[in-house]
This record gives structure tokens, sequence and C-alpha cells, in this order.
């Protein structure tokens, strides 16, 4: 099949893109490279620089590619900027995935896998989070997923669109080829391992949450585990279109646990300084991910977090600038 990867030079993109091409997909990638990197495009694939809130741009590319399917990964993600700027989060995440949807009806696609998150849960009143758990975002990320979540579900009654939605917790490893680089990086493994390879201390955010040791907690998933996810889907869109499945290991981590075992891999001691909490992190987010398991056939093949961050902390004294600009 000919797949279009929106996002594809990002951090999962990049990865999902690798495994498609492992499967024998031809790849199309799209990406903006606001946040992506060009160097995270595997050779390949066929790479366009195009943004998705561009409707020529995408109308271009549809007319230039057969496409069969789409994985959409392209959004604004860093949580703590949605608090401040949400008009940002809801034009690109929610306009620009409008935009997808419209030129994929245009040009007669419809099979669809969207890059959604733990975060339209809000903060949980229930643990294991399964999928059908109330939904109440704390920030405008999570609102943005939530809303296009709904928006699929009517372009799916309306206009037959088949499409299921994949819900990570914390995306978190990397692959042999690729790994995670973002600018800034707010997420907890990528800064340790940096502590750990600089000499520097780690910042934790907020250590008097209501958790065993008084940070967050969180569900982290091994990100090849969740490419393969998409492939899953993609296979079984025609019997289970239309559906939502949390990527999640099920079991939690607290910030203090992840500093512990960074430690452990890498070998060095990382101090951990605390700072205050961050406005719109909810406290423990732990997926049940049984209904993926039942209906995908999925299952994580790296569930352990040492082995998660064992094959971060390779790629990042590999890359210990990340990608090159």
């Amino acid at each position: 099949m000919n797949i279009l990867v929106t996002g594809g030079a990002g951090y999962v993109g990049s990865i999902v893109a690798e495994e498609l091409l492992r499967e024998a997909h031809q790849v199309i990638v799209l990406d903006n490279l606001e946040q992506g990197h060009k160097q995270a495009v595997l050779p390949k694939t066929e790479f366009i620089i195009a943004d998705i809130c561009n409707a020529q741009s995408l109308d271009d590319v549809f007319r230039q590619f057969h496409i069969d399917a789409v994985m959409h990964m392209a959004a604004e993600t860093v949580i703590e900027y949605s608090m401040t700027d949400p008009k940002r989060y809801f034009q690109n995440n929610v306009v620009g995935g409008i935009n997808l949807l419209d030129t994929m009806l245009k040009h007669n696609v419809y099979k669809f896998i969207f890059s959604s998150s733990a975060a339209v849960y809000g903060e949980p009143q229930s643990i294991p989070i399964e999928e059908d758990h109330p939904k109440v975002p704390v920030n405008s990320y999570g609102e943005s997923k939530l809303m296009f979540e709904r928006i699929l579900a009517w372009y799916g009654e309306a206009y037959g669109l088949k499409h299921i939605s994949l819900r990570y917790f914390n995306a978190a490893g990397a692959s042999e080829l690729s790994g995670e680089d973002h600018h800034p990086e707010t997420h907890l493994i990528p800064n340790v391992l940096k502590a750990a390879l600089n000499n520097n201390p780690v910042r934790v955010f907020g250590a008097d949450y209501r958790t065993k040791d008084g940070s967050c907690i969180r569900d982290y998933v091994h990100v090849v585990d969740i490419a393969r996810a998409h492939i899953l889907a993609l296979k079984k869109l025609d019997s289970l279109c239309s559906r939502v499945y949390n990527m999640g290991n099920g079991e939690g981590y607290s910030n203090f646990e992840v500093v512990d075992i960074a430690k452990k891999v890498s070998g060095v001691n990382i101090p951990a300084k605390i700072s205050p909490r961050r406005k719109g992190d909810p406290a423990v987010l732990v997926a049940s991910s049984n209904l993926a398991k039942e209906e995908l056939g999925w299952k994580p093949d790296f569930p352990d977090l040492e082995s998660i961050i064992e094959s971060a902390w390779k790629w990042m004294k590999e890359h210990p600038d990340g990608y090159e600009r």
C-alpha cells in the first residue's frame, strides 16, 4: 500500500515509517520540519516538506501520489505550551486535521489511523484507565485531540471514513535508526539521560502529588511497540473501524523511579532537582490496553521500563547532540 505519514520526520512518525517499510509498504512522509528532523526521514521514503494547515499543499500531495491510507501524527504536542497558547493547538491539531480529512475525501481516500493521546482523559477517576473512562482534558492539547476524535466519528458516520485512533500514553525508547530529539525536550526519559550524558541534575516537576513518592506516575510504552500497533490497526481497519485503543503497558512508574532506573542503565549517579508542578500535569496516568490486545492482537514486545530506557540510552550515546542541524 501507499501510505501517507504526516509528521513522519518526528519521533513517533519516523519510527512508524521505519516499521511500514519493514512491512514492504510504500511510504510518503509529509512534515513541515518545525519539530521534525530531515535526518530522521529514511531514504527509501518519498519526502514532502509541507504543512497540513495549507490545504493547497495537501491537495498537491494527493494529486502527485496515489495514496491508499493515511497515518496522521502531525501535531503540536508540548503540554506546557498548550496552557499558554491554545490557539496554536486548535489551529494545527483541529483545523489542520480537518484540512487533511477533506483532502482525503476529495481524492477518495477512506483509511485513516490517528495518533491520539492519553491527555484526552485529564485527571483520571480510576486506574488503570480504560477507553470508556470519562474524558475531561485539563489542557488544550488533550482537548484538541479529543475534538479531533469526535470529528473523526462524524466523518465516519457521514462520509464512510474508516478510522482507528490510538491513544498513546508515554511513548519512550528508540529504534535502531531513530530516537527522540525534541526542542524543547519536555519528556522525562530523554531529559534524565541527557543529564547522565552531561553530568547534570535532572528536573523533576512536583514532589507533592498524592502518589507513593510524591512525583507523577506515568505508563511508558516503547515507541517501536506503538509503531507496530499502527500496522495492526491498518490491517484490521475494515473490521474494526471507528474504534479507539489505549497504547500503554498497564504499569506506572513514578518520576523518581524513572531516575533510579536511568541511573542503573547509564551507570551514572543522576541527582534530581525538584521544581514546581507544571500546570496541566495529572498526577497519575496508567493505561489498560486489554482492548488493543483482544481486538488488534497487540502485545508489547518491550514491556519493561529498563529495556525501554536501554534503547533510548544506546541511541543517545550514538547521537549525543540529537539529529544534525
